[in-house]
């Protein structure tokens, strides 16, 4: 397998666990993820949010960890990259202001390249226009959001052409094998893949 280069938009109070399981989960099968925060160089961190549910009528939010950035989106080429990976958390909806996080959004969605949103990150994918006619999921407060901005809904983590969406964290498993899927990854498991080595 070939890594693919994979842009990954972050910002402050973006969700703990949607910035960094798929960071890691798509560095550790050979990709290179490079993410990128407006306003933030390489090396500068933002700090992330832990969203919970329990059983209150939204989520629980506290301070979750300092996240390292590789780039400034406005140092970003999007051309340069094979996929988008957008998390969720309270960072969408400021980042859906800058006008460096709109163009690399749709410049994903007219080359057709493989993009992956959770949770409230399809705020920034309906904000740059781009879901007109495609079926998708959020986290379920954003439902009205991309509806209005011409999707239809689904409960669960959905693939429509080249956009996988899941909606929230706990649903890491189900929507990363989904994009793994749409990126074209091969993983072999087992002794055949050990022999493979050999």
């Amino acid at each position: 397998m070939t890594g693919k280069k994979i842009l990954e938009i972050v910002g402050d109070f973006v969700e703990d666990y949607e910035v960094m399981v798929p960071y890691q989960a798509l560095e550790m099968v050979g990709h290179e993820v490079t993410a990128a925060a407006p306003e933030k160089g390489e090396g500068e961190t933002v700090k992330t949010a832990i969203h919970d549910f329990r059983g209150d009528q939204t989520y629980l939010e506290e301070r979750g960890h300092d996240f390292t950035v590789d780039a400034a989106i406005e140092d970003v080429d999007p051309a340069e990259y094979d996929a988008l990976v957008v998390p969720g958390g309270r960072a969408p909806e400021y980042l859906r202001t800058y006008d460096s996080v709109i163009d690399a959004v749709r410049h994903f969605f007219e080359a057709d390249k493989p993009v992956a949103a959770l949770c409230h990150g399809p705020q920034i994918l309906a904000a740059a226009g781009v879901l007109d006619g495609y079926e998708m999921t959020a986290y379920p407060a954003v439902r009205a959001e991309v509806e209005a901005a011409g999707c239809s809904w689904a409960d669960e983590v959905t693939t429509d052409r080249n956009l996988v969406t899941g909606p929230a964290w706990p649903d890491h498993a189900e929507w990363l094998a989904a994009f793994l899927d749409v990126l074209g990854t091969d993983i072999e498991h087992g002794p055949a893949a050990a022999a493979a080595d050999d």
